[in-house]
């Protein structure tokens, strides 16, 4: 027998833990950390370093990275294949560097839940046209208060934020792919009490979980605003859409309504729901539909024997939902069965015809290893699966899978590649699109506690980088990253379009400019202070190394608003605004307005400066706010 023959028969050494067998391992791989892989050998060394790549200083990088900040509540923008760290953009956290949740613009985008101090994203995705990437939106999930964010990849600034009403944690989130984006796709994970009056989670019911329950929702990616929400039996996780626009599937890891881990994983199956996009909306409509609460959104009723969902049974606490490219499948990964189930989606009308039951919609269930968690693909045919206990990658070929499930003997499995360590979100370049081009893998691994400096008790994770172009996987890159990155995509650079330089009638500081018109203030040339009783409005310009005021005064306990033009457009050349001791901080970047507000509570001279540094003279552009007693 060759070599190659036997690595492949090996590769399924762990083949008598499946099913409940793996709970156990779980456990203990979650509680220990645990990883089947071990550092990199002598001869991977070489293969990796035989697949090394660089881009060297003044080179740019062939795709945008896209990287939820996870726990951090922001979206990373890296270069890839550099891994190079571009920018950060703020979403659901404060960040004293842009001011974001400071500024007066970015809390009208913030709006009501402005009040919380913290996110978690998830899940980035861009906007599409006809299966492509059209640079236009990213959009984001808020898990821990329930939100989704938008933002414009223009000016790689958050323009929208909407709160998702009742239900709780946003989790899975895609959107619609062709024609175009109309819709977000977004899961709430957690079920809670449901009431007969349309109220929702008011404090009873709280002892009878089978009144618990959850939603499927649809936003409207231009609008922000919920189309419609489906309710459904059991919780949400992960979600993704077919290629022609009516269907999309979500994994259920908790059928059983399970209040506590063991109640979680008592069946053996769960299910796949599938939502019919196009019977949703005609039972919009029709007029088919509930409101609750204080809301407004139709509700559609999706639970088990409704005409707008399907429930495909599928082994055992799913997590990942990934759309093949070719769009034929869809692709439910076990995590607590060692298989992934892939479902044909031209099976999918039948199915909602009731022409066949669900689980003939199941064409392959292969066996990959434990702890299967997502999966992506290389446009080629092959998929690549993470192993969250196993800490590998999986490469198999879909057709092949599926061939070995109609009883033929044939090999699927093309390799197993150990990864550092126990492996969430993997992503290779496009490959949420029809144009998956095979080159890159991003896999993002958990734990990394033998990669790097040590940091202490906080380790940071790893985000690996491996080359697919070839018929083997190699990892070439190993990057630290910090709390957390879920998930992350990659869009060729021309498909994204960034401005180098604002322009004057952008609408992000539009109600800023339109106050200014009511005070009589051109922001472009005017320097001056507007007076409204204890409210003080304070326009000035700004051009390296000077504010256009650099002093004003006030008395204590006006209600101070500061608006700043930066008049500069060499486009690197970005202002900031800061007042000592007050908490307030804000960048203004070329041809920028923004805007704070904030009391001067306390007498005395107060100075403010730039501190982004601008010009030879940055340290000199300050001024004076003198505050006099009241």
């Amino acid at each position: 027998m060759s070599d190659k023959k036997k690595e492949i028969e090996n590769l399924g050494r762990r083949h008598f833990l499946r099913n409940s067998a793996v709970t156990g391992v779980a456990g203990a791989g979650l509680a220990g950390g645990f990883g089947a892989g071990t550092l990199l050998g002598g001869s991977e060394k070489a293969r990796a370093a035989e697949g090394s790549i660089e881009v060297a200083p003044g080179e740019l990088d062939e795709y945008y990275g896209f990287w939820s900040g996870g726990h951090s509540g922001e979206v990373r923008v890296l270069g890839v294949p550099s891994m190079r760290e571009l920018m950060r953009i703020p979403v659901f956290n404060i960040d004293s560097a842009t001011g974001w949740g400071i500024t007066n613009e970015s809390r009208r985008i913030l709006g009501d839940s402005a009040r919380f101090l913290n996110g978690d994203c998830h899940h980035p995705h861009i906007s599409m046209t006809d299966g492509s990437y059209d640079g236009k939106y990213l959009f984001i999930n808020d898990k821990a208060n329930t939100r989704v964010a938008r933002i414009r990849l223009d000016i790689m600034k958050t323009d929208r934020i909407t709160t998702i009403p009742n239900v709780q944690a946003i989790h899975g989130l895609r959107l619609q792919k062709v024609p175009h984006t109309q819709y977000v796709f977004a899961n709430a994970e957690f079920p809670i009490p449901h009431h007969d009056d349309g109220v929702v989670n008011d404090g009873r019911g709280m002892e009878n979980p089978e009144g618990y329950y959850t939603m499927f929702n649809g936003i409207d990616a231009e609008s922000m605003e919920v189309a419609w929400q489906v309710i459904v039996d059991g919780n949400l996780d992960n979600t993704d859409a077919d290629y022609t626009g009516r269907f999309v599937a979500s994994t259920c890891y908790n059928s059983e309504k399970g209040m506590t881990l063991a109640d979680t994983m008592r069946a053996e199956r769960d299910w796949v729901v599938v939502f019919d996009v196009e019977a949703i909306e005609a039972a919009v409509e029709a007029g088919e539909f509930k409101t609750l609460g204080d809301s407004e959104v139709p509700v559609v009723d999706g639970r088990q024997g409704s005409k707008v969902t399907r429930y495909i049974p599928v082994p055992k606490n799913p997590h990942g939902l990934n759309t093949s490219p070719d769009g034929k499948y869809f692709i439910a990964n076990g995590k607590l069965s060692p298989t992934c189930s892939i479902i044909t989606i031209d099976k999918l009308p039948a199915l909602f015809d009731d022409a066949i039951e669900p689980r003939d919609t199941v064409v392959g269930e292969p066996e990959l290893g434990l702890g299967p968690l997502h999966t992506t693909f290389d446009g080629r045919g092959n998929a690549y699966t993470t192993l969250f206990i196993d800490s590998q990658v999986a490469k198999w070929n879909i057709e092949d899978a599926i061939r070995a499930y109609n009883g033929e003997e044939v090999n699927y499995l093309r390799q197993k590649l150990d990864v550092h360590y126990q492996p969430g979100h993997n992503h290779a370049s496009l490959t949420e699109t029809k144009d998956a081009d095979g080159k890159w893998l991003v896999v993002l691994s958990k734990f990394a506690k033998d990669r790097f400096l040590p940091v202490g008790p906080l380790h940071p994770e790893n985000d690996q980088l491996i080359d697919i172009s070839g018929e083997e996987m190699k990892l070439v890159h190993d990057g630290p990253t910090y709390a957390e990155p879920h998930d992350c995509i990659l869009a060729r650079a021309d498909q994204i379009n960034p401005k180098k330089v604002w322009t004057r009638d952008d609408p992000f500081f539009a109600e800023t400019v339109a106050m200014a018109e009511q005070d009589g203030v051109t922001l472009e040339t005017d320097n001056k202070v507007v007076r409204d009783g204890n409210k003080v409005r304070v326009y000035m310009t700004s051009v390296a190394p000077q504010f256009g005021l650099t002093e004003f005064t006030v008395k204590q306990g006006d209600e101070v608003t500061v608006v700043v033009t930066n008049l500069d457009q060499v486009e690197d050349v970005s202002h900031g605004f800061t007042m000592t001791n007050h908490g307030v901080a804000m960048e203004i970047s070329p041809q920028q307005t923004a805007s704070v507000t904030f009391t001067a509570d306390r007498p005395g001279v107060h100075w403010y400066y730039c501190q982004w540094f601008c010009h030879a003279m940055h340290m000199e552009m300050t001024g004076r706010m003198l505050v006099e007693k009241a």
